[in-house]
């Protein structure tokens, strides 16, 4: 007798990067192909100060159940931390912690989409969104972007077309395109929520991850600007890309009404983040530890990502093309198909695996229309050397 699965499980599949890597267990392959941190970029030493200060000081709260909104001194940490980016009207009480940013788009899942509903979201997005949304039964618009974010005035005209429940937006360096939102361009999205009275979700978990010069202050900063679009926005922000994924600490800060009812749904899926993992953070931030571990990741990754950058136009010239990224974790590239080189993401994607490294072609990350032309690789996890080798079995790949 087959199993009575819920209907909305039809929307969604197994998630493409998933299944890529169970063709990675192939002896010495080279992986751009995931969206983690170097697992060598963690600062243990602090981390281990870290929860044996939570253990020193309040081993009854670390160690509890605890309040589903989150550790009172890990949202103060935070609060002060988004100050420090700007965001300075964040209080405590306007934000919950969450487990990783992504539970955090799950519970707008639950709280925002009913079966139809439709939800605006950059073509490319991050794949587990579309997932996500499309479980709780959205209709998911595409809307374009350009090397400089989401493009405004397309935009405008699907919001007004569509009058989405919200828009979803990764306005710096975004995952997978690596694309960040101009200032300007930010403004307008700020401007368009009022004006057409929509939620905007700012998703930021790569914002602190720049090579260079600082990108634009956040959607979250700049509300200030624009009266009236704070009641209009969420922001996800995460310690994930620049402490530990393994904490799973996130939080959302959003409208005193909706973080409401996020925080009842949050008490039905785990009742709250571990209260360990928060306490940690909570000392973590405290010791003031973030600005040079920060210095340490960004610096590393810069160094990486323009080795990255250097190798595919050395290696692969004209059949590729893509912006160098300044900041995040990706590289988002375009097969040219010039010279009769392969112009699909997915063939090259075998050919690769195959030649022993491996990326993840662009295709899965866009709602509608995919252009099948596109791939992600990820420069975090492997080291210069890596990244040379690893590029130059992607050229014997063509």
């Amino acid at each position: 007798m087959p199993l009575p699965f819920a209907d909305r499980l039809n929307q969604v599949e197994t998630s493409a990067i998933r299944e890529l890597f169970k063709l990675l267990g192939k002896p010495g392959i080279i992986s751009f192909a995931g969206g983690f941190p170097d697992s060598a970029m963690f600062d243990v030493d602090g981390i281990r100060a870290a929860s044996n200060a939570a253990l020193e000081h309040e081993p009854g709260a670390a160690l509890q159940y605890g309040a589903t909104e989150g550790y009172q001194p890990l949202r103060e940490q935070i609060s002060a931390f988004m100050a420090g980016k700007g965001a300075e009207q964040v209080a405590p009480e306007d934000l919950i912690v969450t487990t990783g940013s992504q539970q955090a788009l799950d519970l707008l899942g639950k709280t925002l989409v009913g079966p139809g509903d439709k939800v605006i979201v950059e073509g490319p997005t991050f794949l587990a969104t579309i997932q996500c949304f499309r479980l709780y039964g959205a209709e998911l618009i595409s809307a374009p972007i350009d090397g400089d974010g989401v493009q405004t005035d397309a935009l405008e005209r699907l919001i007004a077309e569509h009058k989405p429940k919200f828009v979803y937006l990764i306005p710096t360096f975004g995952n997978p395109s690596g694309a960040t939102l101009t200032l300007e361009r930010r403004k307008k999205v700020l401007e368009l929520a009022v004006k057409y009275q929509t939620l905007v979700i700012e998703d930021d978990p790569y914002g602190d991850l720049y090579f260079g010069a600082p990108p634009p202050p956040s959607l979250l900063a700049l509300s200030a600007q624009v009266p009236g679009s704070r009641e209009l926005l969420v922001h996800c922000g995460s310690l994930s890309k620049v402490l530990s994924p393994g904490l799973r600490v996130g939080w959302m800060i959003a409208p005193a009404e909706l973080l409401a009812k996020a925080t009842m749904c949050k008490q039905f899926s785990d009742a709250h983040t571990s209260t360990f993992a928060q306490a940690t953070a909570a000392q973590y931030l405290k010791a003031g530890r973030m600005p040079g571990t920060l210095a340490k990741v960004r610096a590393v990754y810069a160094e990486r990502a323009q080795a990255m950058g250097d190798a595919l136009r050395s290696e692969l010239g004209g059949a590729i093309d893509f912006v160098q990224p300044q900041g995040g974790l990706f590289v988002w590239a375009r097969l040219t198909g010039a010279g009769g080189k392969p112009a699909d993401g997915n063939a090259f994607a075998k050919r690769a695996i195959d030649e022993g490294v491996a990326f993840v072609p662009g295709a899965p990350f866009y709602c509608a229309q995919p252009d099948v032309a596109t791939l992600r690789l990820s420069f975090a996890t492997a080291d210069v050397a890596k990244i040379r080798e690893g590029v130059a079995r992607l050229a014997r790949a063509l």
